[in-house]
C-alpha cells in the first residue's frame, strides 16, 4: 500500500452522505498543474478559488447520485462513443500507474493466461474511485499467474476502473475491456469512414485511460457488408493501438463467423480465422473438447501462433464444458497439453457461489490447483522493492502497527506488490502456508500470515514469499517487520543470480544462490537514520530487523522466510506475521520517492462553518518507504469566504 499521512488516511473509504448536502470542491485542471506544485510552497502562500455550488464541467455518470464522489462507469452506446471527447473524460479516472516490467515478458510467454473478471454486471464497489466501506468485498490478488486481465461488463463499451488498472499495472499485468457491438454493429460497420471513427475513439479512450487494449465481442448476426467490414476494423483498431498505445493487444471473442452468422466454434477454424489474422488473439467460446484441442494443434492458421489462441474456461461450468469450479484445473491441464493460452472466465465464482467470510480461503485454494500449470512472473525493477502486503482492503486501516480508522474499507488503488500464497504438504506430515490475513497489520488492510508445522525430524522450513527480476547495488539496505513467534525462529533468507545471467530469456530454471543476511545493530548509524525517517521503531509486539548486503553484478530472485525450531524435536507448529519488506539503495535512505493514487482528489462531506471563515486544506506528503517529509513540503490551499448571494457568491 502506499504510505500516506494520517490526514490523507480518511480519503480511501467513502461514506454515504445526503443527496441535499452541500459539496465544496476545487479541482484544477491538470494540465494547469506543475509536477512541483504541492512542493516547496512557503507557508505564508495562499491561493484563492471561487467555490460555489454549480454542477460539476464532467457529466453527471461520472459521480455517484448517493455520495457525488467520482465513480467508473461505462458507455451504453455507440452515440455515446463517437461523441466521446477528451475534454469531457473524468480525470478521477485515469490510471497512474505505469505497467510495470516483468520476466518473463508477455511476448516471450509461450503459453499465456487471461482472467476474464465478469461479476454481477460489473461496476460494483470498485466504481468509486476514492475508495468504499465494504465488509467483504471482492479482490483479486493472485497476480503472479497472469498476463491479461479483462474487466467484463455487460456494456457497449467497457472503462475500467482505474483501480483495476493500478493494481493490474503495479505487477506488469496488462489491462484489457470489453466492447460488445450488439445491435449496434451495423452501424459502425456500415463503411470505411464508420469503422476507422467508431476504432480512433476506442484508441483515444484507452490512451486517456491507460489502459492496454479491447477485447472485441459481437454476439449477434451480421450482415454481408457489415462481416465484410468486421476484418479490415480489426486489423485498423490493431495497427492504431499498437502505434499509439505501446505493449497493447486487441483479440476477438469466437462467436460471428466470416458468412455473418452467430455460430460459437469453440475453437479456431476457417470460418472465423479471418478475425484472427487480423488481431492480436482469440479467446475461444468454453465448449470446447480435447478432439477440439487435438484438431486445433495442426490447424495451419495456428502454426506459430499458439500463444495467441486463449482456449477459454468458464468457472461457473456452464453448458458442456470440462472442469470448471474446484476442478477448473482439468481444464486448463488439458489446454497446456496442447500448447495453448488460457482465457479463464468469471474467477470470481469463488466469491459470488461461496460464504463472503470465506473469500480468501477459497480463492486461494482455487489457484492453488491451477498453479502447477501456470507461469510464476517475476517483478522485474531497479531498486526500490517494498510491499506491505495489502491486498487492497481490510477491516480497519493500518499505519505502523496502529489502527488508524476502525472501519471495514475497500480500495485496490492502495494494493501492494503480492507475495507468492503458497500451500506445501510434506510427506512426513509437516506443512507449509502463506495467507493473506485483515486481523492485524503494519501498513494498510492485511499483513502475510506464514503457518505451518515443523515435524519431529525436520529442523526447519522455508517459504519463498517473492519471486523476482531486481538488480541490487554494490551496497543494498534491507529492512524486515514482523512479529516474532512464539517456539520457533524467524531468519530472512535472500536468493540471488550473477549478473551475466541477468539477461537470460530461457524458461528453464536457474541455480540460484543464498544469501542469509545478519542483522544490523539498532546503534549501527544506517539504522539508526532509517529509524530516525520512519519514526516509530518497534511496538504492540511488531520487531524491525536492518540488513546491509555487500554484493556485486547480483540480482535479486527470491525472498524466503525460514522457520527453524528452537529447541526439541517433536512436530511444532506455528505462525508468524510479516508486515513489510523493503530493500533500497544505501546512499538515497534520505530521499523520498512519492506516488498518488490519482492525479485529483474530489473533497465531499467538508463541514464548512458559517462565514466569515477561513479553511485551509493541507496535503502531508509521506514516502512510499515511511519517511517523514519536512512540514514546507506540504501542499497548501486556504479558502477565506464570506456571506454573499447565491448569484455573486465571493471568497
Amino acid at each position: 500500500m502506499e504510505s500516506v499521512s494520517t490526514k490523507e488516511k480518511d480519503n480511501m473509504t467513502s461514506r454515504k452522505r445526503k443527496r441535499d448536502e452541500t459539496i465544496s470542491s476545487t479541482i484544477p485542471k491538470t494540465e494547469e498543474i506543475s509536477s512541483e506544485s504541492c512542493l516547496g510552497q512557503p507557508n505564508d502562500q495562499s491561493v484563492y478559488e471561487v467555490i460555489t455550488n454549480k454542477p460539476s464541467t464532467l457529466p453527471a455518470v461520472h459521480y455517484d447520485p448517493d455520495t457525488t464522489e467520482p465513480i467508473s462507469c461505462s458507455l451504453k452506446s455507440l452515440d455515446e462513443l463517437l461523441s466521446w471527447k477528451r475534454k469531457e473524460a473524468s480525470l478521477f479516472n485515469v490510471a497512474t500507474v505505469p505497467l510495470a516490467s516483468r520476466y518473463p515478458p508477455l511476448h516471450s510467454c509461450p503459453r499465456r493466461t487471461l482472467v476474464s473478471h465478469d461479476m454481477m454486471g460489473g461496476y460494483l464497489e470498485d466504481r468509486f474511485i476514492q475508495g468504499a466501506e465494504v465488509e467483504t468485498p471482492y479482490a483479486f490478488y493472485h497476480w503472479e499467474y497472469v498476463d491479461i486481465f479483462n474487466y467484463f461488463s455487460h456494456q457497449m463499451v467497457t472503462i475500467p476502473p482505474a483501480v483495476w488498472t493500478n493494481a493490474a499495472h503495479k505487477h506488469g499485468v496488462l489491462s484489457i475491456e470489453w466492447t460488445d457491438g450488439a445491435k449496434t454493429c451495423e452501424a459502425f460497420l456500415a463503411d470505411e469512414e464508420s469503422y476507422c471513427t467508431a476504432a480512433d475513439k476506442l484508441v483515444q479512450i484507452s490512451h486517456c485511460y491507460g489502459f492496454d487494449g479491447w477485447l472485441i465481442n459481437i454476439e449477434n448476426v451480421l450482415s454481408e457488408t457489415a462481416v465484410k467490414n468486421t476484418g479490415p476494423f480489426l486489423r485498423y483498431l490493431t495497427d492504431q493501438m499498437h502505434e499509439h498505445v505501446p505493449g497493447s493487444v486487441v483479440i476477438w471473442y469466437d462467436s460471428v463467423l466470416k458468412n455473418g452468422t452467430l455460430d460459437w466454434q469453440n475453437k479456431l477454424n476457417d470460418d472465423n480465422r479471418i478475425f484472427f489474422d487480423a488481431c492480436d488473439g482469440i479467446f475461444t467460446n468454453y465448449n470446447w473438447t480435447e478432439q477440439s484441442l487435438e484438431w486445433m494443434k495442426s490447424y495451419s492458421a495456428a502454426q506459430g501462433r499458439f500463444a495467441d489462441i486463449y482456449v477459454g474456461i468458464d468457472v461457473f461450468a456452464r453448458g458442456k464444458v470440462v472442469g470448471g469450479k474446484f476442478e477448473t484445473n482439468k481444464a486448463l491441464n488439458m489446454i497446456r497439453k496442447y500448447e495453448f493460452s488460457t482465457a479463464i472466465f468469471a474467477p470470481g465464482w469463488v466469491y459470488e457461489y461461496h460464504e463472503k467470510a470465506d473469500f480468501r480461503q477459497n480463492q486461494d485454494k482455487f489457484w492453488s490447483l491451477l498453479s502447477d500449470s501456470l507461469y510464476i512472473h517475476r517483478p522485474s525493477s531497479s531498486l526500490p522493492f517494498i510491499s506491505s502486503f495489502c491486498q487492497g482492503f481490510g477491516k480497519s486501516l493500518y499505519w505502523r502497527g496502529q489502527v488508524e480508522m476502525k472501519r471495514s474499507w475497500f480500495n485496490l488503488h492502495a494494493q501492494e506488490i503480492q507475495p507468492l500464497y503458497l500451500s506445501e504438504n510434506m510427506d512426513n506430515g509437516g506443512w507449509l502456508r502463506t495467507r493473506g490475513c485483515s486481523e492485524d497489520a503494519w501498513i494498510g488492510g492485511s499483513s502475510l500470515m506464514v503457518e505451518g508445522m515443523i515435524p519431529s525430524g525436520l529442523s526447519e522450513v522455508c517459504a519463498r514469499i517473492f519471486s523476482l527480476h531486481v538488480p541490487l547495488a554494490t551496497r543494498t539496505f534491507v529492512s524486515f517487520v514482523y512479529k516474532p513467534p512464539v517456539g520457533v525462529k524467524i531468519s530472512l533468507e535472500l536468493k540471488t543470480i550473477d549478473g551475466p545471467l541477468c539477461t537470460f530469456d530461457g524458461m528453464e530454471e536457474i541455480a540460484l544462490g543464498s544469501v542469509f543476511p545478519e542483522a544490523l545493530a539498532e546503534d549501527n548509524q544506517l539504522v539508526e537514520q532509517f529509524a530516525q525517517k520512519c519514526g516509530r521503531w518497534s511496538l504492540d509486539g511488531w520487531t524491525t530487523r536492518c540488513f546491509l548486503l555487500k554484493m556485486i553484478g547480483c540480482s535479486l530472485r527470491e525472498v524466503c522466510i525460514r522457520v527453524s525450531r528452537d529447541g526439541g524435536d517433536e512436530d511444532i507448529s506455528f505462525n508468524c506475521r510479516i508486515g513489510e519488506i523493503m530493500v533500497r539503495y544505501t546512499c538515497t535512505l534520505q530521499i523520498p520517492s512519492q506516488r498518488s493514487y490519482s492525479t485529483l482528489y474530489r473533497v465531499v462531506e467538508l463541514e464548512v462553518p458559517a462565514a466569515l471563515g477561513l479553511i485551509e486544506l493541507v496535503v502531508e506528503p509521506v514516502s512510499r518507504e515511511g519517511f517523514k517529509v519536512p512540514e514546507t513540503q506540504c501542499g497548501r490551499c486556504t479558502l477565506s469566504y464570506s456571506a454573499s448571494s447565491s448569484e455573486n457568491p465571493s471568497v
